[in-house]
């Protein structure tokens, strides 16, 4: 080092810049049931979105609890078991290892479907443990016909939630898509018809995905 160069190093001493550290990704679990693919495909719509949000995801499903001759009875269910057969099977370790829990479920007579209530029954030792508080927690569904119980769906699904002392992210009426999709502010809720996604209902998932990641960010600041 120069004279100059200590003598202005004396007069102007500069602090050392610290680097801001990079924020640790949002760990997003997507829990889902699925007979037919409507919740397999809404689940997958909301993981592209949220991984393209910085999260990091894992999507699984809820173990069946049908009899497999039932299953075995009706093609289309069969066939979306084996389609989904690599899919990991949801653990009560899912939900412990999330910031942001997902889940999507079929409609059965105005609640979850079965298979999803039974997941949930296995979570008794988390809730015990506190585990679950201050999670985000959000939800999507499917039904045959808009006024198939879809609304009431999501609520009992909330409901539990707040058993949990979960952070409940439904998405409002937070974009417009939410209104071109059908109106739900509880969360994404498609008329199952047997097709694919319609452009409209994946814009809402894929916004209600982005909502739960971007909430939960500001959380965890």
């Amino acid at each position: 080092m120069t004279f100059l160069q200590r003598l202005l190093s004396a007069l102007y001493p500069q602090t050392p810049t610290q680097e801001t550290p990079m924020p640790t990704p949002i760990k997003l679990a997507i829990v889902y049931y699925s007979t037919y693919g409507t919740n397999h495909a809404m689940a997958e719509a909301a993981a592209e979105a949220a991984r393209q949000a910085g999260a990091e995801v894992r999507v699984v499903k809820v173990r069946e609890t049908a009899p497999q001759d039932v299953v075995n009875s009706q093609d289309a269910w069969k066939a979306q078991q084996e389609r989904t057969a690599h899919v990991q099977e949801a653990t009560p370790d899912d939900l412990e290892w999330a910031d942001a829990i997902l889940l999507s479920s079929p409609t059965r007579f105005g609640g979850a479907a079965s298979q999803i209530r039974a997941y949930i029954d296995t979570l008794g030792g988390l809730w015990g443990t506190g585990k679950l508080a201050n999670k985000t927690f959000s939800a999507m569904t499917s039904a045959q016909n808009p006024n198939g119980g879809q609304e009431t769906t999501l609520q009992t699904l909330y409901v539990t939630a707040m058993h949990w002392g979960a952070i409940l992210v439904p998405p409002g009426y937070t974009d417009p898509v939410i209104f071109a999709s059908g109106g739900n502010p509880y969360g994404a809720s498609v008329t199952a018809d047997g097709g694919h996604l319609k452009d409209t209902d994946i814009a809402s998932i894929q916004h209600q995905a982005r909502r739960l990641v971007e909430v939960t960010q500001q959380l965890k600041r």
